[in-house]
């Protein structure tokens, strides 16, 4: 984040690539975005995450529910 960005309180997505236990950081940025509930997640914060669909989820509540949605549970 350059003096600009930080003065106007700008904010970038991150992109990743997750893994099992870990994740790659593609592009850098400060947070991601929940698949489930469009919550900006701080990459500090981000515990949750699904490998094959590549997405991530603000909680484990979110995992569950998308989970659940791919199986047709929901």
């Amino acid at each position: 984040m350059n003096k600009l960005e930080r003065f106007f309180g700008g904010r970038r997505e991150a992109k990743l690539r997750y893994k099992a236990g870990d994740f790659d950081v593609l592009s850098k940025g400060e947070f991601v975005v929940c698949a489930v509930t469009g919550q900006q997640i701080d990459l500090d914060n981000l515990k949750y995450w699904n490998v094959e669909k590549q997405e991530a989820y603000h909680s484990a509540e979110a995992a569950l529910k998308r989970e659940l949605e791919l199986k047709g549970r929901a």
